[in-house]
């Protein structure tokens, strides 16, 4: 039996791509599957898949290597598949002494702006430059690459066009979908935020849009949901400021759901939001949410992001729009009021196209044949 070890620093062991996707459907082509994560400990199975966890993401660089090391020679992979560039680096050795293969599975920017934070000018740009070598270096490493959407293929795709690659999105097996298609009830509307609460996510611009709706519909019983947390002693700060601007009349926030439960968290929103600031990072991304709120059949308003655009082109199911432009969301949210019919047909849209291209049944496949020729070449 083919053996297929994931290994990941900052993802957890359950995290909804590794484990509930890719793990599984290796698994059920017959592979014998090991999680190796840095975040958090656990040693057991679950649902057939092996894991070996450990909570050592805040150690020196050399044990988190050492520790991947270990992890290889006991488990003897026929293959590797890593998420971030230090996995790739720490089994160098294993992959060439064992000829086997080792692919990168690109999902995160690399640097990503959070790593660059804490950094101050010029130090910043001399760690970026220093983080950017590393992943080319990881590139060279690597044998294979997957890469989560399109427009974080530069720089790997461009420096190693000639190896082997695969896009392969972050499209949600239907089994963990609950579908909640509404109709809109008159005068009444349920908005909702979910993931990290913090201004690079939206929640302001979310926040100023909520107040345009309400000066604009005064009549309106707005309902709020927010279904996630804080992660910075900042974002926890900002947070609480917003809450006592705007004393919102009717909200709930609830803590993030877990991931195999998370449609279910939001089925009573009529209408999902994602109102990131656009900047180079999160223009060119494409986030995970969108096709859960589409396989739950929820309209969406969306920052007209570049990589929603390049990969879904225009959405029949809901709006890309300026983040900062409080007024026309407003316009298209009192539109859905004012026409329900327009409202239900995007809702819809939204399950049909889930249905019918972006779920993890269209693609799994292609994922379980490109690791299955990764390990014969």
């Amino acid at each position: 039996m083919p053996k297929v070890l994931f290994l990941t620093t900052s993802h957890s062991y359950h995290d909804d791509r590794i484990f509930y996707h890719q793990a599984k459907a290796l698994r059920d082509n017959g592979y014998e599957v090991k999680i190796c994560s840095l975040c958090a400990a656990y040693n057991g199975v679950i649902d057939g898949v092996e894991i070996e966890s450990f909570a050592i993401l805040e150690e020196s660089i050399e044990k988190k290597m050492e520790t991947f090391r270990k992890v290889c020679d006991c488990f003897h992979p026929g293959v590797i598949i890593c998420s971030e560039p230090l996995a790739v680096v720490a089994v160098k050795e294993f992959v060439k002494n064992n000829k086997i293969s080792c692919i990168y599975d690109v999902t995160e920017w690399y640097p990503s702006m959070s790593m660059l934070q804490k950094y101050s000018f010029p130090a910043k740009i001399f760690q970026a430059a220093k983080f950017s070598l590393i992943q080319l270096y990881a590139g060279f490493l690597s044998t294979h690459f997957i890469f989560g959407e399109t427009t974080k293929k530069f720089p790997l795709a461009y420096f190693f066009g000639f190896k082997k690659q695969m896009i392969l999105p972050y499209y949600p097996d239907s089994i963990y979908i609950r579908e909640s298609i509404r109709e809109l009830e008159p005068n009444s509307i349920t908005l909702c935020y979910t993931g990290q609460i913090s201004k690079d996510k939206g929640i302001g611009n979310f926040f100023q849009v909520i107040d345009k709706l309400r000066t604009e519909l005064p009549e309106l019983h707005c309902k709020i949901l927010i279904i996630g947390s804080t992660v910075e002693e900042r974002d926890e700060l900002y947070f609480s400021t917003l809450l006592k601007k705007y004393s919102f009349e009717d909200i709930e926030i609830r803590k993030p759901a877990a991931f195999d439960r998370f449609t279910e968290a939001f089925a009573e929103a009529d209408l999902c939001f994602d109102l990131r600031e656009i900047h180079f990072e999160n223009n060119h991304s494409l986030p995970i949410k969108l096709f859960y709120f589409m396989g739950a059949g929820k309209p969406v308003i969306y920052s007209n992001l570049k990589g929603i655009r390049k990969h879904m082109g225009k959405l029949s199911f809901g709006h890309l729009a300026d983040p900062h432009h409080a007024e026309g969301i407003s316009e298209l949210i009192i539109n859905y009021i004012r026409n329900p019919e327009v409202y239900h047909s995007h809702a819809l849209n939204a399950r049909k196209e889930f249905e019918k291209k972006y779920n993890w049944n269209i693609i799994k496949n292609s994922f379980v044949d490109f690791v299955k020729r990764s390990i014969d070449k």
